[in-house]
């Protein structure tokens, strides 16, 4: 008897995690998945950083009872416009230092 609490097999974890992820955007980005005993370990590389939570999610929906993710974030954005939510490149706004009553003032 198995020491697995999973109520699918391996296989059938594998083949449902592959076929979320055909269906995902996060597909394009080539990730590979290998199910044993019930822990799904995911391996590849990605510019987007949500993707690696995406896969990690998407392994959980699919039945696997653990997940290790080797998924790699690299720091280089990737083609132009690549990279950020939704293509974006992300932007900070630092806001001026206001007092106790919410009021912006200068010092």
């Amino acid at each position: 008897m198995s020491h697995r609490q999973g109520k699918f097999s391996d296989a059938e974890v594998e083949a449902t995690i592959k076929a979320k992820l055909a269906k995902s955007k996060i597909g394009k980005d080539g990730f590979q998945v290998h199910v044993k005993d019930g822990v799904a370990t995911w391996t590849g590389n990605t510019a987007v950083m949500q993707h690696k939570g995406a896969a990690t999610r998407m392994a959980k929906a699919a039945g696997a009872i653990q997940v290790v993710n080797n998924i790699k974030v690299t720091g280089d954005g990737g083609p132009a416009g690549k990279g950020g939510i939704a293509g974006q490149t992300r932007h900070m706004q630092v806001k001026a230092a206001a007092d106790d009553s919410g009021q912006e003032h200068e010092d």
